[in-house]
């Protein structure tokens, strides 16, 4: 948790502050005068007894008891200066932007260590080393510029790069976009961006707290963490967009099954983001826009009204919106003709709503007073820009009104940002907020529109066998799991498994060559990947069939032995999943057999999963009209389909040392779905 002292600092000290505006240390002092810090501000400089108008103390020593450090001098310093603070002056808070340290070399991660060690040793709170420092209505602790607009209901902004955060806060300038805190967390030697979600979520008000959350994430330390938080505050009525740069910490490992090949890294942040209902972003544009969206009037449904005098614009809104399942609904009947009758001849009321390059404010005036009251429409986005031949003020003044005064969000994309400059800025000044690029702005609201909802993460199982099969996998070395245990495993589970006949000789087989019935499957067990070697014969009819697939699958490299089953007919099913380093495992599922990784036609989800997660899954496939049935071929029973991926999801909270599963294929009717292979490795 953030300490207090962090947050709300009664007095601050920059360690390392100067005249130099142009260094970390003099402008971060200049931010927090120009800013009006209301608290006492301390200055240590060995060379100055007066900087920028404050007096300085040459020795950190000599410095009053204080809440917050704020700390830019070498990183070889920094330690003793730590160490000062914490053991005489009580100093709490600390913001490090120093670099040279864990992101340098291994002595630099031992010092950033040591540091750590001393401030929790303190009780204290460390944002960085390596960062840019932390903005809120308490105080401005940055060494950069621009310094946002801040207010109450801004967006919260968490990055885990300073740069990128300067970046983000100058295009959102332009934007109009508000900000009530940024935090920036450098190297997360102690806090991190899961951290300060905490801090976010323990504090929320709902009155009176930003319902908006940006994050940048370059890690995730303890994924549990980040998704307990982030749920938390949507449920709490936030909403949360976020970038995730980079693969996950474990990295992309080789993988030899079919899961591993798919589950990559990045599916592991993807279905975290969609387990907590985060919105993905890929851009600091993106990102921004999603905010300017989220921090309006929240759109009802997915019905938009396009609004504008230039038809290309409105084109290519209509294209990616309609691309992204958002409707953009036709408007007809008398009182589309009434505001027909209030255009310039040649306008068109049908959605987009054109009224030409002549149109003009009243004109958009009537407009969009029509979509406020067409129960079809849910939001208006208006294209106006200019041509440079006269001032739009007008325009921007009937927006303006109109955005304050709809019940229904009213979006503006205003893309003339040069001939129409100075009336964009005052449109922005009354706190408004205009997107430039309809593009942009459509796949934004569009995934504004669809974004995934908050799963639920404590969903109760009753795991019927579960003292066996702890005893099972205790039992069991590190490695890929017999096949015999491993199709215990899943009986324990619930999960229907083809009976097999296991055989590793003649003798064995001719033992159990009365008792088959035909047609049957033989696969060889020994070689990982069966299919690659000619492991598997299929539709063995008769007895000599049988002992001549017997005799040729054991002359295969490496083969240990024969697995003989039934021969189901049915649609051939995959559902897989993987655990990497410590987040919670991934399930994915899809057509089975040589499809999966052909086609890569799979929903993922992380665990657990429901039964309603588990549907829409299974319903997210593009496979999925194929598994209800088409053309007068027969479907797939999709509930038992889904009771499996339940039943999996159960078995791996029981079991968290499973690696990787592979349920390929499953054998699907419109009665049954029975697994016919597996495969199941365990890391403890």
């Amino acid at each position: 948790m953030l300490h207090s002292k962090l947050i709300h600092p009664k007095s601050i000290v920059i360690v390392g502050g100067s005249d130099n505006i142009h260094s970390p240390g003099g402008r971060v002092l200049k931010n927090l005068i120009d800013h009006k810090f209301k608290g006492k501000l301390f200055v240590v400089n060995p060379k100055k007894n007066v900087v920028q108008g404050l007096t300085s103390y040459n020795k950190i020593n000599d410095v009053p008891e204080v809440d917050l450090a704020i700390i830019a001098i070498s990183a070889k310093f920094v330690y003793e200066a730590v160490k000062v603070l914490t053991q005489q002056k009580n100093t709490k808070g600390f913001i490090i932007f120093s670099a040279g340290f864990s992101e340098k070399d291994e002595s630099g991660e031992q010092l950033e260590k040591d540091i750590v060690r001393i401030i929790n040793e303190a009780g204290g709170s460390l944002l960085g080393p390596n960062n840019i420092g932390l903005i809120n209505k308490h105080y401005t602790g940055v060494f950069t510029t621009p310094i946002p607009k801040l207010d109450e209901k801004g967006v919260d902004f968490v990055s885990g790069s300073g740069a990128t955060a300067v970046f983000i806060i100058e295009a959102a300038k332009n934007m109009g976009l508000t900000f009530s805190s940024i935090y920036t967390v450098g190297n997360s030697a102690q806090i991190g961006v899961e951290e300060i979600l905490e801090y976010l979520d323990n504090s929320f008000v709902k009155e009176s707290s930003s319902k908006v959350k940006l994050l940048y994430i370059e890690s995730i330390k303890n994924p549990l963490k980040f998704l307990k938080h982030t749920i938390s505050l949507i449920r709490k009525g936030c909403k949360i967009a976020a970038i995730k740069a980079g693969s996950s910490e474990a990295g992309n490992r080789a993988a030899s099954s079919h899961t591993g090949a798919i589950a990559n890294s990045d599916l592991f942040i993807d279905t975290l983001f969609k387990k907590a209902g985060i919105i993905r972003c890929y851009g600091r544009n993106e990102l921004i826009t999603i905010a300017g969206i989220l921090l309006q009037k929240e759109i009802k449904g997915k019905n938009i009204a396009i609004i504008t005098h230039a038809g290309g614009p409105a084109v290519m809104l209509t294209d990616v919106l309609s691309e992204n399942g958002i409707n953009i609904p036709p408007l007809d009947g008398k009182n589309a003709e009434i505001l027909l009758s209030q255009l310039f001849h040649g306008s068109s009321v049908s959605n987009p709503i054109d009224f030409l390059a002549t149109g003009n404010a009243q004109q958009l005036d009537a407009i969009i007073e029509f979509c406020e009251n067409s129960p079809e429409i849910d939001a208006m986005a208006v294209i106006f820009g200019s041509p440079g031949l006269i001032a739009v003020d007008d325009v921007y003044e009937v927006l303006d009104k109109k955005i304050k005064k709809s019940e229904k969000p009213v979006y503006a994309i205003l893309p003339s940002v040069v001939n129409a400059k100075n009336e964009i800025n005052q449109f922005l000044k009354k706190g408004n907020i205009a997107f430039s690029d309809e593009v942009l702005f459509g796949n934004a609201l569009a995934k504004v529109i669809n974004r995934p909802l908050a799963s639920d993460n404590n969903i109760n199982t009753d795991f019927k066998f579960f003292q066996r099969t702890r005893k099972l996998i205790e039992g069991l070395p590190n490695g890929y799991m017999p096949t015999e245990s491993a199709i215990k495993l899943l009986d324990y589970a619930g999960v229907n498994f083809a009976t097999p006949f296991h055989v590793k000789n003649k003798t064995e087989l001719h033992t159990i060559s009365e008792s088959i019935t035909y047609p049957v499957v033989l696969k060889v067990e020994g070689p990982l990947h069966k299919s690659d070697v000619g492991g598997v014969i299929l539709n063995i009819s008769n007895e000599a069939e049988l002992y001549e697939a017997f005799h040729k699958l054991m002359q295969i490299e490496g083969a240990t032995s024969v697995i003989i089953q039934p021969m189901l007919k049915g649609m051939e099913l995959f559902i897989g999943a993987k655990k990497e380093t410590n987040y919670p495992h991934v399930i994915l599922c899809g057509l089975g057999g040589i499809f999966v990784e052909v086609l890569k036609d799979v929903s993922a989800v992380m665990t657990p999963v429901s039964n309603e997660d588990a549907i829409k899954m299974i319903s997210d496939l593009k496979a999925y009209p194929i598994l209800n049935g088409v053309r007068g071929q027969n479907g797939i029973n999709i509930q038992l389909f889904a009771d499996t991926i339940v039943k999996i999801s159960e078995l791996l909270v029981v079991v968290p040392e499973i690696a990787e599963l592979d349920l390929n294929p499953l054998i699907a009717t419109q009665k049954d779905l029975t697994a016919v292979d597996v495969r199941i490795r365990l890391e403890k």
